[in-house]
C-alpha cells in the first residue's frame, strides 16, 4: 500500500453514542475520562475531508462514517464496527480511506483510533450515500438508511473538553443529540437526549 503514503487529512468530526452528557469518556476539564455511562457504548462517527491526499489520491470533499459498539467490561474492550466510505468516491480513494480508517498505513490512526490499535471486530466496509452537515451547534449526518445523527444543542456552560479520536490536542465541544439511530444488524439502536461531540481533525502518516 506505499502507493498511498505519504498521506494526510483534515477537516470536521462530529459524533454521539449513548453516554449521558457530558461523556465520562472524554477529557474533561483536563481530567482523564473512564467509564462509559452504562458500561455499554453504541454509536456512530463522521468525518467531513476538507483537505486530504494518499500518496497521488485526492481525497477532498469525500465524507466518512462509522457505526460501533464496544462493552467496558469484556476483555479489551474490542470494538465491532462498520466503516463507511462515501459512493461519490472512486475505486483507489476508497481503497485508501480504508486503509487509512483501519490503521493500516499508520500514522496517527494507531494512537486515536481505538479500533485500529487494539483488537476490534470489522463488521464490514460499505459504500455508500454519505450526507454530512457539520454545522457548529446543530450538525448532522447520513450514511445510506443505516445510519441517522442529528444535534439538539451545545451542552451549555461546559469545561474544555476533548475526545481521542480527532485528539486532544483539537478543540471540541460537547453537545446534546436529538436523534442516534443505527439500523444495520447486528448493530441496532436508536436513542434522543444523548451525548455528542463535535471537533476538528488532522490526521497524517507522519506520527
Amino acid at each position: 500500500m506505499s502507493e498511498y503514503l505519504p498521506w494526510e487529512l483534515s477537516g470536521t468530526s462530529l459524533e454521539s453514542c449513548n453516554c449521558e452528557a457530558i461523556c465520562p469518556c472524554r477529557t474533561i476539564g483536563g481530567r482523564p475520562g473512564g467509564r462509559s455511562t452504562t458500561g455499554l457504548c453504541l454509536g456512530a462517527l463522521s468525518w467531513a475531508i476538507d483537505q486530504g491526499r494518499a500518496g497521488d489520491v485526492d481525497l477532498s470533499g469525500l465524507g466518512v462514517a462509522m457505526a460501533i459498539r464496544y462493552h467496558d467490561d469484556e476483555p479489551g474492550s474490542p470494538w465491532s464496527f462498520y466503516l463507511y466510505l462515501d459512493e461519490r468516491g472512486d475505486e483507489r480513494q476508497r481503497e485508501a480511506l480504508t486503509q487509512i480508517y483501519l490503521g493500516r498505513l499508520g500514522g496517527t490512526p494507531l494512537k486515536q483510533f481505538p479500533w485500529a490499535f487494539k483488537d476490534s471486530d470489522l463488521l464490514g466496509v460499505r459504500t455508500i450515500s454519505i450526507e454530512v452537515d457539520h454545522t457548529r451547534g446543530r450538525g448532522w449526518f447520513r450514511a445510506g438508511d443505516q445510519v441517522t445523527v442529528r444535534i439538539r444543542e451545545p451542552v451549555p456552560d461546559q469545561e474544555p473538553v476533548t475526545c481521542v479520536i480527532p485528539g486532544h490536542h483539537q478543540p471540541g465541544r460537547e453537545v446534546y443529540a436529538d436523534t442516534l439511530a443505527v439500523d444495520d444488524a447486528p448493530l441496532d439502536f436508536e436513542f434522543s437526549g444523548n451525548c455528542g461531540f463535535e471537533s476538528q481533525f488532522a490526521y497524517s502518516s507522519d506520527e
